[in-house]
């Protein structure tokens, strides 16, 4: 893989011809220092080497790239074993190595805000300047423009880890069905999709969402049990070993077929899904995508009596958002959300903003699509009381509350897939999971 990196390496230098500075990050402590967290270096860091290895800088001049790495303690090989050899690290990664105490960044260096604070400060102290977590210095922009640009179109060995993701998250979905059923609790579920990601070498991308409560969009709770006639919202996807992720949502039922009701919703969702999926291909505008979804979904509302009206006046009043309020997905990489880090500047394209509508303002993607760039597709429905509940977001007759109330068992369902731009239109990573 270090031919790959040194690529990526070579295509960001020849965008700045400037000095470049990409911490991996630092491990966190749990509750005491010596108890830490399980390490997750910088995406950033990871796209341009490849090996997640705690407190290490890479800088990139028009010279020799460089890694350096800190000097471990007197002690650390009593605790964690023999340290890294350098000089093999350096063969298998392509990149010269040298101690981090040699590191004298020039003054013009670009770089990018760490996610933890002690690496955060250690930026701080080496380029002379404040970083702040999540917001980008006007003098790095560059940086952060030029990294958007290489990662937003995949290349082939970051589509072979975007693929290895699905099929380890489909496994563990596959898994989770298989071990649904009534008096099991919430986290012995979560347990069975764990296995499948463990014996694959792999982690979670993100924290799992497995609930009786799919109206809570990202319900961290796993200790309820599941009783007959539940739906059960399992939103969980894999994380490779070099970072690749996918994000995977099911809804399915527990002990029994859906109810007629349940079946229907879940029907509309599958449509919206189905619609929207058809509306990805080279050139669509990833907001349209998202409309395609609401429209489809509003339409398969009216269908069944909920809402009332003209399906394009319901979406341009955002009636439809009372149970689809979030965008129907976002970029997927070596971030589940990918590059949110550097926030709108990646999710929208030059020129455009988050809009102020409730229908469209928790979308997290609005470019065109081009092939390469891999997103998600998860339309929903929820019935969320703090939102139906709403005086300022009643839509007056235009919601049948009787009707609606005859749906009272379904609280949350979403369908979600993994989805690649190809050159003739999409690609879905995670289509051998059934949705049904």
């Amino acid at each position: 893989m270090s031919v790959v990196h040194a690529a990526r390496r070579e295509r960001l230098l020849a965008r700045l011809k400037r000095p470049i500075l990409l911490p991996a990050g630092a491990p966190q402590p749990r509750n005491y220092p010596a108890n830490l967290q399980p390490f997750r270096a910088s995406s950033h860091f990871l796209y341009l080497v490849g090996r997640p290895l705690p407190g290490a800088w890479l800088m990139l001049t028009d010279g020799a790239p460089t890694l350096y790495l800190e000097r471990p303690p007197a002690d650390d090989a009593l605790w964690h074993g023999p340290p890294l050899d350098p000089a093999k690290l350096a063969d298998d990664l392509g990149l010269p190595v040298a101690p981090l105490d040699a590191l004298t960044p020039p003054p013009e260096t670009l770089s990018l805000p760490a996610m933890d604070a002690a690496t955060r400060a250690e930026q701080a102290r080496r380029l002379g300047r404040a970083f702040t977590a999540g917001l980008l210095d006007a003098r790095d922009l560059p940086l952060a423009d030029a990294m958007i640009d290489l990662r937003l179109r995949h290349d082939e060995a970051a589509i072979a880890g975007l693929r290895a993701a699905a099929e380890a998250t489909v496994a563990a979905h596959e898994a989770a069905r298989a071990a649904i059923a009534p008096g099991v609790r919430e986290h012995e579920v979560w347990a069975a999709m764990q296995f499948e990601f463990t014996r694959r070498g792999m982690g979670w991308a993100y924290p799992p969402i497995v609930t009786r409560r799919g109206e809570v969009l990202h319900e961290r709770g796993l200790h309820r049990t599941l009783e007959a006639g539940d739906l059960v919202l399992i939103d969980v996807g894999a994380e490779t070993a070099d970072g690749w992720a996918g994000d995977v949502t099911r809804t399915w039922p527990v002990g029994q077929p859906m109810t007629p009701t349940q079946a229907e919703l879940h029907r509309v969702v599958r449509e919206a899904q189905a619609a929207a999926i058809a509306a990805v291909k080279p050139g669509a505008r990833y907001r349209e995508v998202h409309l395609t979804a609401a429209r489809t979904l509003t339409a398969g509302l009216v269908d069944l009596g909920i809402l009332r009206g003209d399906v394009d006046e319901l979406v341009a009043d955002d009636v439809h958002a009372l149970f689809f309020p979030h965008g129907v997905g976002h970029l997927i990489g070596l971030d589940v959300h990918d590059m949110e880090d550097l926030g709108d500047r990646a999710g929208y394209g030059p020129g455009r903003t988050r809009s102020e509508r409730f229908g469209l303002g928790y979308l997290r993607l609005d470019r065109v699509l081009e092939p390469g760039m891999a997103v998600t597709i998860e339309p929903g429905f929820y019935q969320v009381p703090a939102i139906l509940n709403d005086p300022a977001r009643d839509p007056g007759d235009r919601l049948d509350r009787a009707t609606l109330a005859k749906f009272a068992d379904v609280r949350g369902i979403r369908i979600e897939d993994d989805v690649l731009v190809t050159e003739s239109g999409a690609d879905v990573l995670t289509d051998a999971l059934p949705r049904v």
